[in-house]
């Protein structure tokens, strides 16, 4: 039986706010709870077997972070709160899969197997899925599973949550498949091994405790590598669980990492792809017909981006649209709704069932988002779309002057970066971020009892994860820095049509290619050259890039001279030789002069040749400034058994003076209260309580966070805010 699991200690913001679980409603009915601890966990272990013998110790962690799983009924995880070896304890936030979507239209399916062209099967390979578990029973899988473990039940069952126990899940299956379906469908790697942790429970959510939790016993379960096809919206390289990727891979597990799908705009990746030791994976996209909004009169194109479980979008003529929130009719027009509490599918289900020929649902914060609307027992028969906010926002605006409709137009698109694969880079670091791309879009794998086609980051990284596994079965003596460097220098660099280079920050090290990674007679280490800030005046900044030559003849290697740009200069070797087997660092030099170049991000690429190859290198710096977020992820919920205490934390992407956080009213924009003022914040996680009575009546809200940094100025930030009445 599925099992309330209430999470105590950090947490990752998915939502900004939700409420806590309710205690269980029969009196024998358990609860499953994880808590960080200071000092030894098997001698906290100990001390709670003997001295709260009604709370079951069910695990014990020691690995990537020090704590205690343990069952009990409410009233008796209730005194643990007392202990003084239990850490924080925070609300419970969700931390999400990565979201995905159903394939667009008239887009080709794709198949996993095809990025395999080595010859190798995985065999042998351990890969650890951690996810919302796997349908092991499914006919494609079954034979490559091996174990698994429940992060959510505490138990060695890790089934996708099945409608009887909540929102449904079928993400994990699908990741599975893409690494290692072995039946009517092939993965990546069909001979690896399965090893299955469900750290996400109904709907796909969970608490970065559980995520951690499952990367924990992975390890001690000897994976070779990790999948996580998971991830929040907090762009810093210290999160929790970043921590404990770069911590995995130093065990020697090689952990790879969906960038997540909150693309185009730049610092959208999130923790854990935020990790300086781990494979960030951004998605490609195959050949598509892609459909958009075009309004003639303006000459507007709005992209849309079908939801999960709706039909294609069709649409081929011009049609009326209508403002569905201010209840007018929508008879054989297109209704536009803004995202909000109410479900997708509850909103397009009302929207079809008064007529309407088509839904689009616009973003209630900055970005495009990717929705579901999937229900197997009543479909929708029309289909249904997101846009942006600020797309929604237009056409409402155009609507009040005359605009009538829209047309739906397609364009034919090459392979490329799919819109939705999150770009970096890292704040605090400024890490290039992803580090490679692999096959997103229209990926067709096993879902519990059949098979669909998914597209998102989600599916990019299981493609890494299962090239990961060929390249351990071909080279079993290499570590994981070589595994890594391998497939990063071996890696297809991506131009535009107009043959432009790709940004750094899109792309990484370009697209993977399995069979030349294997077969590398050379491997660069750290080619993703970030040289961090500058901060004024000429700035010296220098990177060591390391080159291994894996073959036993002596190799020359040379960079091309960099065109000449005002305030940059180069200082790198121009030739070099490394002997059969040498491994060498070799000095790159960068001057900055701050004064004549633009604030902000800068980015190219070096050029490195060896005989008749080139190795691209991407390299970026900041000089002085850039318009990365500068507070993210702020979470509000009541404190764990608390009746009158709630917890809030912000992540701060660099010093602050002082942030403020007004609330208003999410329908008139008028100011409510301030809620909350903090002073003297630092570079990371920043976390406080704060009573009841001070926090006012509750309610949904939108919240306007004010940040005050060091050097004087001011940058804001809206997100939505939801009060919880009690815990």
């Amino acid at each position: 039986m599925r099992h309330i699991f209430l999470v105590l200690i950090l947490t990752i913001i998915i939502a900004f706010s939700i409420q806590l679980p309710q205690a269980a409603s029969k009196e024998e009915e358990l609860q499953s709870v994880i808590i960080e601890v200071e000092g030894d966990p098997l001698e906290h272990k100990k001390y709670i077997k003997t001295y709260h013998p009604f709370v079951k110790v069910v695990e014990t962690y020691d690995t990537l972070f020090k704590g205690l799983a343990l069952q009990a009924q409410e009233k008796d995880l209730e005194k643990m709160e007392s202990l003084e070896f239990i850490k924080n304890i925070h609300g419970v936030q969700a931390y999400e899969a990565i979201s995905i979507t159903e394939k667009n239209a008239d887009q080709h399916a794709v198949l996993p197997s095809a990025i395999n062209q080595t010859g190798y099967t995985g065999k042998g390979v351990k890969v650890g899925v951690i996810d919302t578990g796997i349908d092991y029973t499914h006919t494609d899988l079954k034979k490559n599973y091996q174990q698994g473990y429940d992060l959510v039940d505490l138990d060695e069952d890790p089934m996708e949550t099945l409608p009887e126990e909540g929102l449904p899940t079928l993400h994990g299956t699908h990741v599975a498949g893409i690494i290692a379906a072995d039946g009517e469908l092939k993965g990546v790697a069909p001979n690896a091994e399965i090893y299955a942790y469900r750290a996400l429970g109904p709907g796909g959510s969970g608490t970065s405790v559980q995520v951690i939790a499952a990367m924990e016993r992975a390890v001690k379960d000897g994976v070779d590598v990790m999948n996580l096809s998971l991830g929040n919206t907090v762009n810093g390289p210290d999160y929790p669980t970043s921590i404990a990727v770069n911590r995995a891979i130093e065990l020697g597990v090689a952990v790879v990492i969906a960038n997540g799908n909150n693309g185009p705009n730049n610092w959208t990746v999130g923790s854990p792809a935020t990790a300086s030791k781990a494979l960030s994976v951004g998605a490609t996209s195959a050949p598509a017909s892609i459909p958009f909004l075009y309004e003639p009169v303006t000459n507007k194109e709005i992209p849309l981006l079908p939801m999960i479980g709706s039909l294609p979008w069709g649409l081929e003529k011009y049609y009326p649209i209508v403002n569905a929130e201010d209840g007018k009719d929508m008879s054989g027009k297109i209704a536009l709704l803004q995202r909000g509490k109410i479900p997708f599918y509850e909103k397009a289900k009302q929207a079809e069932m008064a007529g309407a020929i088509a839904v689009l649902i616009y973003n209630n914060q900055e970005g495009l988002f990717q929705g579901m609307v999937e229900n197997e027992n009543d479909p929708l028969t029309v289909p249904v779309a997101a846009i942006t906010k600020k797309s929604g926002q237009w056409l409402i605006e155009q609507m009040k002057h005359g605009t009538k409709g829209v047309e739906t137009i397609y364009k034919e698109t090459p392979a490329a970066i799919a819109d939705f694969s999150s770009r970096g880079p890292v704040t605090v670091n400024w890490d290039i971020k992803p580090d490679v791309l692999a096959p997103g879009t229209s990926i067709l794998s096993t879902v519990p009892a059949g098979y669909k086609e998914l597209q998102g980051t989600s599916m990019a990284a299981p493609h890494v994860a299962g090239a990961i596994a060929l390249l351990k079965e071909a080279q079993p003596d290499w570590t994981v820095d070589q595994l890594f460097g391998a497939l990063k220098t071996t890696a297809a660099h991506m131009e535009t049509e107009e043959g432009e280079s790709l940004d750094p920050i899109v792309q990484g090290a370009g697209e993977i290619r399995p069979a030349e990674a294997i077969n590398t007679n050379t491997i660069i280490y750290n080619s993703l050259l970030a040289f961090g800030k500058a901060d004024g005046g000429t700035t010296n900044k220098e990177k060591k890039l390391v080159i291994e030559n894996m073959t036993n003849q002596p190799k020359t290697y040379s960079f091309d001279i960099p065109m000449k740009e005002k305030g940059i200069s180069w200082n790198l070797p121009l030739s070099f030789t490394l002997q059969g087997g040498e491994k060498r660092k070799v000095p790159i030099k960068l001057t900055i002069s701050t004064t004549q170049l633009e604030e902000g991000l800068h980015q190219g690429w070096l050029k490195l040749t060896e005989d008749e190859k080139t190795y691209q290198l991407p390299y970026l710096f900041v000089n002085k400034s850039a318009d990365n977020p500068k507070a993210m992820g702020f979470e509000f919920s009541w404190k764990s058994f608390s009746k009158d205490m709630y917890m809030y934390r912000i992540y701060m992407a660099e010093p602050a003076k002082r942030v403020k956080i007004d609330l208003y009213d999410p329908d008139t924009l008028l100011f409510d209260r301030t809620i909350l003022e903090m002073e003297e914040l630092e570079t990371g996680i920043n976390e406080g309580q704060i009573r009841k009575s001070a926090v006012g009546k509750s309610g949904q809200y939108k919240a306007l966070i004010t940040v005050y940094l060091e050097d004087g100025s001011i940058t804001t930030h809206e997100t939505q805010l939801q009060i919880d009445e009690e815990s």
